[in-house]
């Protein structure tokens, strides 16, 4: 090997802020491919292990630990098709996040548009199914599910609608058109609760989507290492 490419652990570590013992570690969990050794144990890295190591910090920012992890470990096993569909299923899984995100916010906007005059009393399942042309046996599914918490009248023990469940029961009605399930709208609603109202979550939401941007960028950014290290370790055979 000449010398020039003989690289310490300590080089590679220097690179990325890391310590060497995470560098090591790397290489023991298959991320980075097997360093050769001196005769006296030592590990000798090569500028191959140091584009291992780029391309799976790069890939962590946008894929996460995990899949970078794989992702690695297929490349470094030249299983290219294994690589390709890891790196489309993280692809394909940020587009259902931005979908989902965009049909929240709709469902968002539609109710703060169209948000319906708050009841000056509390209303009965008939009166807020009929408001959301819906069945009462609706209203009682999504209470079972958490989406709506009605009151009872203590005399009579009838479920009461006030203000604030009747604008939850308006944005789960908005969420179910979309083709949301049940449990994700009693996670959103509930995000709406713990908020204090709408305007925190519209906030959320914002933060949601500047997170989302940042993780398509570095997917993108990860792409170009991981096109290189693969051309270092054997181009995908051309159909």
């Amino acid at each position: 090997m000449p010398h020039r490419d003989r690289l310490r652990p300590i080089d590679l570590a220097r690179e990325h802020g890391l310590s060497t013992q995470a560098v090591r570690n790397y290489e023991d969990d298959g991320i980075l491919p097997p360093a050769p050794r001196t005769p006296h144990g030592f590990r000798q890295y090569t500028p191959l292990h140091a584009q291992a190591l780029r391309t799976f910090l790069a890939l962590r920012t946008g894929h996460g630990h995990q899949d970078a992890a794989a992702i690695m470990r297929a490349a470094n096993t030249a299983d290219h098709d294994t690589v390709l569909r890891l790196v489309d299923d993280g692809h394909a899984r940020t587009q259902r996040d931005r979908t989902t995100l965009d049909q929240v916010t709709t469902a968002l906007h539609g109710l703060l548009t169209d948000d319906p005059t708050p009841p000056p009393h509390p209303l009965t399942i008939g009166a807020l199914a009929h408001q959301l042309r819906i069945r009462p046996a609706t209203l009682r599914a999504w209470e079972r599910v958490g989406i709506v918490h009605p009151d009872r009248d203590p005399t009579t023990g009838h479920r009461r609608y006030d203000a604030d469940t009747v604008r939850d029961a308006h944005l789960a009605h908005q969420l179910r058109r979309a083709g949301h399930p049940l449990p994700q709208i009693a996670e959103v609603i509930a995000h709406i609760r713990h908020a204090g109202g709408t305007a925190p979550l519209q906030q959320a939401l914002d933060g949601w989507r500047t997170a989302l941007n940042h993780r398509a960028r570095a997917m993108l950014a990860a792409a170009g290492h991981l096109a290189r290290y693969l051309d270092l370790t054997g181009p995908t055979p051309e159909p």
